[in-house]
């Protein structure tokens, strides 16, 4: 009798099987097990590349510059938006213009008081034509008259000397009969005093000759002295005050000119400030995304209202977590490969050990959750090597696009080659799947050449036999069609 272990055929009997293929499965899913903690703790300590980053960027807060109402609101959430796109337009009717009416009404004072001021001038000026023309007429006149004086003065003082000179020679010789005694002392005595009054009379005429050439020295002069000359004298008073009058409207003119020219600055920056008021465009200041809209068409806002946020694509960046013990190898600068991101390359810019909900409000995605001994990488696009925001798109001429909360991979440059586990895997199904399907192409075109081999070797096969292929022609024409399922 044979072992109970032992078939007739001489192999080893189920029973007999069942506890290797046991302890060998033990083992194997022992080893599987083993290799996955491994791999899921040891390489996220140790390893240069992290697939747990994602691209982010800073968030804009559109507000609005003026009260009013949106008239337009072209912002819709998730949209792409360029630089220079209007994104909301909005119009105010309800101004308040009282300050612009109040400088309006000074300017149309001032303007008002200039035009009386400017007549008043004029008037002044015309009348001091009047007056320059009257007083040169009179001055004319004056000197005229002083002349024919002065002419007839000096007749007189000869005509009283020629006299004085006759009553001196009578006096002379009736002293002379006098001494003789043939003429008495009464009859010299009259003749005498005679002869006085001729020589006081000539003393007078002199001196009013005198007075009249110092009158008509001094008239020359502008000087005014004397009866004859108080109504010329009243009349250059009267011109010196006119003209007086006249230079203090010309300074007042100046200040009312230049205080209407400062008036019209303010009503035009007024009215320039009300324009301003009235009407805005809220424009997008750089590419980027619409993340949320927090207006609507028609509804009324103050200035500095949120209309809407902006993703600003422009800045993008990657948030990568890393284990605290690569902090020294991931010190700020150093260079990283981006597998995913709109930039190929970045430079880590700091590395934060927390975030807060005050800093992720600033972002478009929060900041991914780490656990303990995990801190933030920040990578930045690396300008330096021309890289930038450059992608296929970029290169044929279009913008960059807005790749935020998009999973991508960090790899430091120049690091020791310890993969994350994830991306390892990942790499290793896709790589189990093309070869599979390499395979399994390659085996299908194997089958279907040795298809037609076999039923090429068949056809060759076939017997010839006249009978048969006399009734195969008797068999009449079928058109059925032929469906290939």
């Amino acid at each position: 009798m044979s072992d109970s272990t032992t078939s007739r055929s001489g192999r080893p009997a189920p029973g007999g099987r069942h506890p290797v293929i046991l302890r060998v499965s033990s083992l194997v899913v022992a080893g599987v097990l083993s290799a996955l903690m491994v791999t899921a703790v040891v390489p996220p300590i140790v390893a240069d590349q992290s697939d747990r980053a994602v691209v982010d960027a800073p968030v804009k807060l559109l507000t609005a510059p003026i009260n009013g109402d949106i008239d337009s609101l072209s912002a819709t959430p998730g949209g792409e938006v360029n630089a220079g796109d209007v994104l909301a337009r909005i119009s105010n009717a309800r101004l308040d213009r009282t300050t612009l009416i109040m400088l309006e009404q000074k300017t149309s004072d001032a303007r008002q008081k200039l035009a009386a001021t400017q007549e008043k001038r004029s008037s002044d000026l015309n009348y001091l034509t009047s007056l320059n023309e009257e007083i040169d007429g009179q001055l004319a006149q004056l000197k005229s008259q002083f002349k024919s004086q002065i002419e007839e003065l000096r007749a007189k003082v000869a005509e009283s000397d020629s006299l004085g000179g006759a009553k001196k020679a009578l006096v002379d010789r009736q002293t002379k009969m006098v001494e003789r005694n043939t003429a008495s002392m009464d009859m010299l005595n009259p003749t005498l005093k005679q002869y006085s009054a001729a020589l006081h009379n000539t003393d007078a005429e002199k001196a009013k000759l005198g007075q009249k050439i110092g009158q008509l020295e001094a008239l020359e002069k502008g000087i005014y002295v004397g009866d004859d000359l108080t109504p010329i004298a009243t009349l250059v008073q009267k011109r010196r005050d006119i003209d007086l009058d006249a230079k203090r409207l010309a300074i007042e003119e100046t200040e009312l000119s230049a205080q209407l020219a400062d008036q019209k600055g303010l009503i035009d920056a007024e009215r320039t400030r009300l324009d301003k008021l009235a009407a805005a465009e809220v424009r997008v200041p750089g590419q980027g995304m619409v993340l949320t809209v927090q207006a609507s068409k028609g509804r009324h806002v103050s200035a500095g209202d949120a209309l809407a946020s902006l993703i600003d694509c422009e800045q993008q960046f990657v948030v990568a977590i890393f284990s605290y013990r690569q902090g020294q190898n991931l010190a700020a600068g150093t260079h990283v490969r981006v597998d995913g991101a709109p930039f190929k390359s970045g430079i880590i810019t700091s590395l934060l050990p927390k975030t807060s909900d005050k800093l992720d409000e600033r972002y478009a995605v929060p900041f991914p959750q780490t656990e303990r001994r995990e801190m933030y990488a920040i990578v930045m696009p690396d300008q330096k090597s021309g890289d930038g925001l450059r992608t296929e798109s970029a290169e044929a001429g279009q913008s960059a696009p807005c790749s935020v909360g998009k999973w991508v991979t960090v790899t430091r440059d120049n690091g020791v080659a310890v993969p994350s586990m994830s991306v390892a895997w990942r790499q290793l199904a896709a790589f189990v799947t093309s070869w599979g399907s390499a395979n399994a192409q390659s085996l299908h075109e194997r089958n279907r050449k040795a298809g037609h081999a076999r039923l090429s070797a068949k056809f060759r096969e076939a017997p010839q036999d006249r009978y048969a292929l006399a009734k195969w022609k008797d068999w009449p024409a079928r058109t059925e069609a032929v469906v290939a399922k």
